[in-house]
């Protein structure tokens, strides 16, 4: 592409930007809707990934010819706010599709919409299992691996670990839920003799971190299963460290070693937990390594999980409309089944069978270096290799689409 028709691109880009959207005809619009100021530690990171794709994307061409236009909205966490603002995107703002979300409440709620309207929803960040299964659509597709895919890696490791009566930890809601129930049944497969000696359910960011770690110490577990995050996540930490309940034992920890939360707790960061999370620092594939340097020089900043997803979000969308040829949604919809791009981390394919993405995680060990929490001896598992089979997927979806 010239040079004179990169810089128009993206000078039109920014006048689109400047205006709030001059003709919805002159670019393709996307609704993103997420919880920026409930935990901005991660979202703020998504939209920075997704708009440095969309940067990126323009300045190729953009799509079909024409430019991607992202947007946002704040749901504040709640499945009602998240909701209109679908509604609005889609009748005022003239987006073709939604996009984002992190909470599975939240997420769930825009799966429901999406299925009852027969709008496209891509949902980037929920993990709740029942989105893309028990309540999964013909018109959600999610993007991360979910609660079964990375508790599944999880539990191979406590498997391995020879632990034997093991306890858990998890905020009460369909996130934590559905990765304990998951942990549960994919352990007791690997190994019969393992038993449950405990289970905590703190209330979402209003966790009583003593009595929490109180009763899991009361439960004289060999391994523990946390599924905390944010702020419940340092609080148990610190608490827990402090009661010498990590000590001696096998600690698993679900998204524990992802920047957002894991930086916060600095020099406090747990040693010797194994944990999926993010190592950026180390990754060392081309691929990888081009994209964190496009980030930093954009935002002055190091990515975080968020910004890896937000990214590939974007990238799957761009994708998903050239293969289709057009933005209309059943198009779409038929484009998303089996849709193959490459990211950052590798292939990934949106599976046609319950539209989860392939994209895996990584597994390794929690550490301190330089007075900062990090992953060591880590290892990138894809997700293909942690779903069930076709058969029990065929039976969690019913008849979802």
């Amino acid at each position: 592409m010239g040079f004179r028709k990169v810089i128009g691109m993206a000078a039109l880009a920014a006048s689109v930007a400047l205006t709030g959207g001059v003709q919805a005809a002159d670019t393709i619009r996307i609704g993103d809707i997420n919880s920026y100021k409930r935990l901005p530690a991660h979202t703020i990171p998504y939209r920075q990934g997704a708009e440095l794709a969309i940067e990126q994307i323009n300045a190729a061409g953009g799509v079909l010819g024409k430019p991607l236009e992202m947007i946002s909205r704040d749901d504040q966490g709640k499945p009602g706010e998240a909701v209109r603002y679908a509604e609005e995107l889609f009748a005022k703002e003239g987006v073709v599709m939604i996009s984002g979300s992190l909470f599975s409440h939240v997420g769930l709620a825009l799966s429901a919409y999406a299925g009852q309207k027969k709008r496209l929803y891509l949902a980037a960040e929920p993990l709740a299992d029942s989105l893309v299964w028990q309540k999964g659509n013909r018109y959600t597709f999610r993007l991360r691996p979910s609660t079964y895919m990375q508790a599944a890696m999880l539990a191979e490791a406590a498997a391995e670990s020879g632990a034997k009566r093991w306890a858990t930890i998890a905020p009460n809601y369909a996130y934590g839920k559905d990765a304990v129930a998951a942990f549960k049944k994919i352990l007791k497969a690997k190994n019969p003799e393992v038993e449950f000696v405990g289970e905590q359910w703190p209330a979402l960011f209003k966790i009583d971190a003593g009595a929490e770690v109180q009763a899991l110490e009361a439960a004289k577990p060999d391994g523990i299963f946390n599924v905390t995050f944010g702020s419940d996540l340092t609080k148990f930490v610190r608490e827990g460290t402090l009661r010498e309940l990590f000590q001696n034992r096998t600690v698993l920890g679900l998204l524990t070693g992802e920047p957002e939360y894991l930086d916060p707790l600095g020099a406090e960061a747990p040693k010797g937990w194994i944990v999926t999370g993010y190592p950026w620092y180390e990754i060392k594939k081309p691929e990888h390594q081009k994209f964190v340097e496009a980030y930093q020089a954009k935002f002055d900043d190091y990515p975080r999980i968020g910004s890896l997803v937000g990214y590939n979000t974007m990238l799957s969308i761009a994708a998903a409309m050239e293969k289709a040829g057009n933005t209309e949604t059943e198009a779409l919809v038929e484009a998303f089944k089996g849709l193959s791009l490459d990211t950052p981390v590798g292939p990934v394919t949106y599976r046609a069978i319950d539209h989860q993405s392939t994209m895996g995680a990584y597994v390794g060990v929690t550490d301190v270096k330089d007075g900062k929490g990090v992953m060591v001896d880590w290892s990138y598992r894809d997700g293909a290799a942690y779903l069930p089979s076709d058969e029990e997927v065929r039976k969690l979806r019913g008849a979802g689409s």
